[in-house]
Parts: C-alpha cells; sequence; structure tokens
C-alpha cells in the first residue's frame, strides 16, 4: 500500500473511532431515531399504538378542550403531563426497549436516567422511600417528645432540663419538611417542585451544620448561639434566594450540599472521638453510614430496570440512620438531664 494511501487509511479509521465515541457519549435525546418519534408523535398524538387525548390539536395549533390536566381533579394538575412530555416518555421507553434488544446500555435524556413510570409517578421507589424517611422522622420526633416532656424530669417551671429540646423540634420539623418535598419532586419533576427541594434539603443541611456546632462545643448561652448562628444562616439564605431567583445551578448546589455535609460528620466524628458520651457508637455508625451514603448519592448509575437508581438507593440508607440518629438524641437527652439532675442535687 502506497504511504498516502496508508496515512489516509489510518486517518480514516482514526475519525471512525473518534465518531463512534462522540455517538456513545451523546445523550438519547441526540439519537436520530428518538428525535424522529417524538417528532412524530407530536404531529399525530400517537407512539405506536398508543395515543394519547392532549395531543389533539384544533387548526390554530391550541389543544382541543384546552391543556389536558385542566380536566383532572385539583390535586393532579400540578404534575403537568402535556403532549411533549408524553411523546417523549413514550419515545424514551419505546427506543430504550429497542437498545436493550441490541445489547445496549442505557443513556441519559435531556439529561435524566429513563425512569419508568408508575401511575403517572416519574421515580416510584424515589417517592416511596422518600415517603418511608417521612414516616421515620415523624415516629423520631414523636418519640423524642414524649421523652423529654412526659418520661423524663422537667424543671419547676415546666420546661425540660435538656438545653437542646428546643434546637432538635426545629431539625424534626426541617427534615419532615425536606422529605415532603423530596417526595413531591420525585413524583414529578418540574422547576417548582425542582426548587422546593432544592431549598428545603439546603435549609435542613444548613441548620444540622449549626446544631452540629452547638451540640459539640456544648454552646448553652443564648447570645454564643445567635453569634454562630447569624453567618451560617445568611450563607443559606443566599444560596437558597439564589436558586430560586437567579440559577438553578445544580452543580453549584451539589458542591454547597456535600461542603456542609462533609463538615458536620467531621464535627460529629471528633466530637465521638473525644467525648465519653455513652451512646458514643451510634454517632460513630451515623457518621460512617452518613458516610457511605454520601458515596451513593455521588454516584451515578442507569436505573435498574428502569426504577433503581443510585439515588433511590441512597434513600433506602438514610431509613436506618434516621432510626439510629433519633436513638441517639433521645440518649443524648436522657444523658444531659441526669447529669444536671445531679448537680441539681
Amino acid at each position: 500500500m502506497a504511504p498516502h494511501l496508508r496515512y489516509s487509511f489510518l486517518l480514516l479509521t482514526a475519525l471512525c473511532f473518534l465518531l463512534r465515541l462522540i455517538a456513545a457519549a451523546e445523550d438519547g435525546d441526540a439519537d436520530p431515531i428518538y428525535k424522529g418519534c417524538v417528532e412524530q408523535c407530536e404531529k399525530t398524538g400517537c407512539v405506536g399504538d398508543r395515543c394519547f387525548q392532549h395531543c389533539k390539536f384544533s387548526s390554530d395549533g391550541k389543544p382541543v378542550d384546552g391543556p389536558w390536566y385542566m380536566h383532572e381533579p385539583l390535586y393532579l394538575r400540578w404534575k403537568q403531563w402535556d403532549c411533549r412530555t408524553d411523546c417523549r416518555y413514550h419515545c424514551m421507553v419505546a427506543r430504550e426497549e429497542e437498545r436493550t434488544k441490541l445489547g445496549d446500555k442505557p443513556v441519559k435524556y435531556h439529561g435524566k436516567w429513563p425512569f419508568r413510570r408508575v401511575y403517572g409517578i416519574q421515580e416510584p421507589v424515589a417517592v416511596a422511600l422518600s415517603a418511608l424517611n417521612l414516616a421515620i422522622q415523624f415516629h423520631g420526633w414523636v418519640s423524642f417528645f414524649i421523652l423529654v416532656y412526659y418520661n423524663l424530669p422537667l424543671r419547676p417551671d415546666k420546661k425540660t432540663y435538656y438545653e437542646y429540646t428546643g434546637l432538635w423540634h426545629i431539625y424534626g420539623i426541617l427534615s419532615m419538611n425536606s422529605w415532603l418535598w423530596s417526595a413531591v419532586f420525585h413524583s414529578r419533576d418540574v422547576e417548582l417542585t425542582q426548587k422546593l427541594d432544592y431549598s428545603s434539603a439546603v435549609a435542613l443541611l444548613g441548620y444540622t451544620l449549626i446544631l452540629a456546632i452547638l451540640r459539640a462545643f456544648n454552646v448553652r448561652d443564648e447570645a454564643t448561639r445567635v453569634m454562630i448562628s447569624a453567618p451560617l444562616i445568611a450563607f443559606v439564605t443566599t444560596h437558597i434566594m439564589y436558586l430560586n431567583f437567579y440559577d438553578l445551578a445544580y452543580g453549584l448546589n451539589v458542591k454547597v450540599c456535600m461542603i456542609m455535609a462533609i463538615l458536620q460528620l467531621l464535627i460529629w466524628a471528633v466530637w465521638a472521638g473525644i467525648s465519653k458520651h455513652p451512646a458514643r457508637w451510634k454517632l460513630w455508625l451515623v457518621v460512617v453510614g452518613g458516610g457511605v451514603a454520601m458515596f451513593l448519592e455521588n454516584y451515578d448509575f442507569p436505573p435498574y430496570k428502569g426504577y433503581v437508581d443510585a439515588h433511590a438507593l441512597w434513600h433506602a440508607t438514610t431509613i436506618p440512620l434516621t432510626f439510629l440518629w433519633w436513638s441517639f438524641i433521645r440518649d443524648d437527652a436522657e444523658f444531659r438531664t441526669t447529669s444536671l439532675l445531679k448537680k441539681v442535687k
């Protein structure tokens, strides 16, 4: 083979290899077959044998009888499944079935893995696990409430001896709020539910960082608590406002949440190591489990059978950790109350 032909052949081979890599790296929404399916669906209102009533348009291009979701009950209208989103979903499912038969791995569509809906719920496993986390948080908070107000001695003014009772009440409320919006967000990912989920998670992480500092350093003076909390509250509030009113930046939000989570895990780990708390072993388990949970949160892989991904597994790991965490909080309340009563006597 002549040198110039050899070089041309090598160049062509390298170019084909590069194009193959680029094609493999592309998201599924760049696939011509998927794009053609969506375009055809928006014209005909059908994907294969499945047709959608809300894809029927009048001559002026407006949906017949208005948006389809306006005909649903009020409590279902927030889902906002329209012609385009339904076309994208069913074309994605059809294309992924074709790719599976060919032995190809799942790819992302419009930046998201191909999840399968159940009764219109976008990520059913994540929703179920978020709801279970909410229930565990509620159980933990109620059990803590019963312990400090009914099972432990109270001061003459009917207040608890435990100095952090009010702070843990706020934690319980913020935790339940966060898991509520997590369930809603995984039910239907739209801008509003995304903002509510991100904002509630940031608020919870910011508050738990403050709580870790106050408990680890045994800060009981109200003025000192305010001085420590004010800068962190200002930072968290600014970040939430940035997400809601300027840029809903996923990457930035992940970094902020990771930093706050790592900081509080380090604080609790150091405190568990140097303190002689009788329940410190529970704290160690929560710290180690929290580290594993953070790994799952940032480890991205396609959902198994279209339902279970790394984020869903993270939700699963937080269930036993939450139960153990509230157990430590109750032990801490008993420990501090017993210590203070001994000093009073």
